[in-house]
């Protein structure tokens, strides 16, 4: 199955530093979610981290718990 990445080039959160988008335990991810609210490409990032089966990190402005969420609801 081939899969078109091409977006990840329009991805603002490749201009910003990726650590932000994968916060420590305890740390927040406030920035990162900002980040995914201004980014034009936000669904088809979370469409691919939900075909892909992601749970750490934040993605298409989700965090971790509401990808699980979105991903049970996916599922149903």
């Amino acid at each position: 199955m081939s899969v078109d990445l091409k977006w990840r080039d329009s991805a603002l959160c490749a201009q910003t530093d990726p650590d932000a988008h994968f916060p420590e335990a305890g740390n927040s991810n406030r920035a990162a979610k900002r980040t995914c609210l201004a980014c034009e490409v936000r669904a088809e990032c979370l469409a691919y981290a939900l075909r892909s089966g992601q749970r750490h990190g934040v993605w298409g402005g989700l965090d971790q718990k509401q990808l699980r969420q979105a991903a049970r609801k996916q599922a149903a």
